[in-house]
């Protein structure tokens, strides 16, 4: 049965007077509520719309532009400032708003001639300064640097410049300055925290941002530093799920931080997704470049990591590391000394700098400048004092492990060579040698052969042979040196090589009649000595027989 209704559905009975009463007090939406809720692009969709509606004025391209900015969308603000120069009259800040936009897109030149059109400010004068120290022109730069006043705009401008400098100390003395006497200045708080983060005090960074979190729980650029904290005090899983909140709360500052999200996501991830996401912000945030070479240098493609960094000019310690990362890979690549050399030098200007000196990367700057050196000892000297925050680093203890080893702590390291569970490492020739050699120091050369039979045929394993037969016999281990020359010798019929199995087999003859060897070994040493087509061999047979013989030992 259809149900009658009693009024129609539509129309100006279908409203009630509660209704009518309820959209009389409803009111528009205004410019002021978009801008302190930081809705920017609500703004600029009600500045767009009195534009497009004859409501347009200066004022309101002024607003659509400082609010293009303020979502990150430098290129439009740029284009809306460009247009205004060209009326006549325009407002004389238009020039110096249009080159703080040049200044965000990295066109630092332009930003440049814009900012001199502009009549002189303490804005202007803030965005040379930190223009001078983009051209790296000192002199240029002290001489703006004098014209800083003690108001919080210019202090808070020299923060960060000493931030930009890795003086993060000094950063952190201005913005506690500023704090004592604006508690509300709570974006400060952030800044604080990511002075932190880059002293690698993650758990300090966290206890101040929460100040700022606590008033504002939707800031992308607070969360993305929480997510980056985690991840550096837990995992990347742990950082990704911060980020997932973010995209979850629909925040209006997520527009503005969408690249820088997308870019980090990569690193949590660990690279997925690299060659996809960081190419295009290469030239947008400045960590997209070193982050791509690092991704390079994991898949072990080095040539593309030097393509990408060799006309780099390294600022910070994160670029002098990595470029002297890539330029020891390189160098061990392809046996330059060039290379290395630079490397080194760029570990030890890390190393040594006052600021980095007492970090955990200054000191492991130190450690590879003194390796690439062959110095051990002080490389130890390095790994001793930071060993307790890698513990469960394969890298590390791969690293840990050949410096140990180097100086002859062979029990220590066979310890630390142990704790690498990455297969790539564990099955890399480097780690394999050491380690057979280790075990044959440590007097187990059965483990240093298991090793070898674990190897596929190929020039690494004969590597490795050489390395088991030599260091076995230098060791007195000659039954398993036997072994080692006896394969070699079938591989390549070298003099050299019968020599060291005659003589390995004779050591084991040695070793049984002391006792230290059992005497049911010496059947394997004679079918050794029978793979060889020598006359010395049936001498040295028949002598190991007639003592077996005399002995009571059956060998046929």
């Amino acid at each position: 049965m259809m149900l009658s209704r009693a009024k129609p559905a539509t129309g100006p009975a279908a409203s009630s007077p509660a209704k009518e009463s309820s959209k009389k007090k409803k009111k528009l939406p205004k410019l002021e509520d978009y801008l302190t809720n930081r809705d920017y692009t609500g703004a600029i969709t009600l500045l767009e719309f009195n534009r497009s509606s004859g409501k347009g004025s200066e004022e309101v391209d002024m607003w659509i532009a400082y609010c293009a900015f303020h979502l990150g969308e430098y290129k439009r603000a740029m284009e809306e400032y460009q247009a205004m120069t060209k009326r006549d009259g325009c407002h004389p800040d238009v020039w110096v708003n249009l080159a703080c936009c040049d200044f965000f897109l990295g066109m630092y030149k332009e930003a440049d001639e814009a900012a001199q059109k502009s009549p002189k400010s303490r804005l202007q004068n803030r965005l040379l300064f930190h223009l001078s120290h983009k051209f790296n022109d000192e002199k240029r730069l002290m001489q703006y640097h004098q014209n800083l006043q003690d108001i919080i705009e210019d202090q808070l401008s020299l923060a960060s410049i000493h931030y930009l400098r890795s003086h993060y100390q000094e950063a952190i003395d201005i913005y506690k300055r500023i704090l004592l006497d604006n508690r509300d200045y709570l974006a400060l708080n952030v800044y604080v925290a990511l002075c932190y983060y880059k002293l690698d005090y993650y758990d300090v960074s966290q206890e101040v941002l929460a100040v700022y979190l606590q008033h504002y729980p939707d800031s992308a650029i607070a969360i993305n530093l929480k997510a980056c904290n985690h991840f550096r005090l837990y995992n990347g899983k742990a950082a990704e799920q911060e980020l997932k909140t973010l995209q979850e709360m629909a925040s209006p500052s997520f527009t503005f931080a969408k690249e820088l999200i997308k870019h980090n996501l990569v690193v949590f991830r660990g690279g997925e997704g690299a060659l996809q996401v960081l190419p295009p912000l290469i030239d947008v945030i400045p960590e997209a470049r070193l982050n791509l070479v690092i991704y390079y240098l994991r898949q072990d493609d080095v040539s593309e990591a030097y393509n990408l960094i060799k006309d780099l000019e390294p600022t910070t310690p994160q670029e002098y590391i990595l470029k002297g990362v890539v330029n020891a890979a390189l160098g061990q690549e392809t046996g330059s000394r060039e290379h290395l050399k630079i490397a080194q030098q760029y570990f030890q200007l890390v190393g040594g700098s006052a600021s980095e000196c007492d970090t955990i990367p200054g000191r492991q700057c130190m450690a590879s400048c003194f390796f690439l050196l062959k110095q051990f000892e002080d490389v130890l000297i390095y790994f001793n004092s930071i060993k307790s925050y890698f513990y469960n680093d394969d890298t590390f203890n791969f690293n840990y492990t050949q410096a140990k080893a180097a100086v002859g702590n062979f029990k220590e390291a066979e310890e630390v060579a142990l704790l690498v569970q990455n297969e790539k490492l564990k099955n890399d020739y480097t780690y394999l040698s050491w380690l057979a050699r280790i075990y044959i120091m440590n007097n187990k050369a059965r483990l240093a052969w298991e090793l070898y039979l674990k190897m596929e045929t190929s020039g690494e394993s004969f590597s490795l042979l050489q390395l088991i037969a030599n260091d076995c016999y230098k060791m007195g281990q000659f039954y398993y040196a036997a072994k080692a020359f006896d394969v070699l010798e079938r591989l390549d019929p070298n003099p050299e090589y019968w020599e060291g199995k005659r003589g390995a087999c004779v050591g084991v003859f040695q070793q049984i009649i002391a006792g230290r060897e059992p005497r049911e070994t010496l059947r394997d040493i004679i079918q050794l000595l029978h793979n060889t087509s020598n006359m010395q061999v049936e001498y040295i047979v028949r002598t190991m027989k007639k003592w077996a013989k005399d002995n009571r030992l059956g060998i046929p």
